[in-house]
């Protein structure tokens, strides 16, 4: 029998659902369960051929544990390894080398000290910084966010150099990225499972988070198509089998956003009944795939093009 976990915190929704689903599509010698760690030891299998990750980018005792059970040859859901190195900057770094639009970025060294450092331990770094030539790159409107982590949290607006500071000034030791507003007229949140399926949602970021996917953009063939393909690129380069990119479209032209959601919002209550099933649907059929795929004791673990052209050799772009 081949167990498909899922690993997961507080969320119910989907993770329930997700189990539920495989496990009624009664697919000979597949079942689903929640993951269930008593002990973890090191080089010994999870005694799991899938495990789906939810949690443990909030949790570095299950981050250990998966990248141990994908040693072993769980196929874990996303790449706990990529997903230990990625960040939300290098993703927009990426972008810029895959023909990607992406709003103009850069990221800044934290307004406090980390912990166990000291002046001395920055005497690479210029003091002050080009802050001028910052601004001019970036403009006002602007948005700062932590260049890792998501959730919305500690995001700014900011309207001026002065706020800048000001906010800057909160973020203690944080490291920001400051990021050019894309003032849009269409926006859509984008899941991406398997690297193949696709679902382009209407998104306002703009709206009370309950009412976020209550949106009605209607792209055209046209549109989808090239958003649908700026999706699988993404993901496609980064390896990421569970993702959603977020597009805002100015002028027509769709500038990803924000693309590292390794464990993205999957809640009913969020997303909306129709949303909710697809995902569920899908990510329980590209589970079994998966399941069906595995390898006993193999790397069974998907990786991204950035990684594979890197180690092969091959040009990026």
């Amino acid at each position: 029998m081949k167990k498909i976990g899922v690993l997961f915190g507080k969320e119910r929704s989907f993770p329930e659902a997700f189990i539920a689903r495989v496990n009624s599509k009664k697919v000979e010698g597949i079942m689903a369960e929640p993951v269930r760690i008593d002990k973890v030891m090191q080089g010994e299998s999870s005694g799991y051929a899938v495990i789906f990750d939810r949690i443990s980018q909030d949790v570095p005792f299950y981050r250990a544990f998966l990248k141990n059970a994908a040693l072993c040859g769980t196929t874990v859901i996303n790449n706990p390894f990529w997903w230990s190195a990625d960040e939300k900057f290098f993703n927009n770094c990426l972008a810029t080398k895959i023909d990607v639009p992406v709003p103009k970025t850069v990221i800044l060294p934290s307004r406090e000290l980390p912990t166990d450092t000291s002046e001395e331990s920055f005497s690479n770094l210029a003091y002050p910084m080009d802050w001028e030539g910052i601004f001019n790159y970036i403009g006002f409107p602007a948005y700062m966010k932590p260049f890792a982590g998501g959730g919305w949290k500690s995001v700014y607006q900011l309207n001026s150099i002065e706020e800048f500071f000001e906010k800057h000034a909160e973020t203690e030791q944080l490291v920001m990225m400051l990021q050019e507003e894309i003032k849009f007229d269409e926006y859509y949140r984008c899941y991406c499972i398997g690297g193949k399926y696709v679902r382009i949602m209407p998104y306002e970021p703009r709206n009370p988070h309950h009412l976020r996917y209550v949106a009605d953009f209607k792209p055209s063939p046209e549109r989808y198509k090239q958003m649908e393909d700026i999706v699988l690129r993404i993901c496609g380069y980064l390896g990421y089998d569970f993702n959603t990119v977020e597009l805002a479209l100015r002028d027509g032209v769709p500038y990803a956003i924000d693309f590292c959601n390794p464990a993205p919002d999957a809640d009913v209550k969020s997303v909306g009944q129709e949303n909710f099933d697809w995902v569920v649907e899908t990510a329980a059929t590209y589970a079994i795939e998966k399941a069906q795929e595995h390898k006993e004791g193999k790397d069974n673990l998907t990786w991204g093009e950035y990684i594979k052209r890197s180690s092969n050799k091959k040009k990026l772009y």
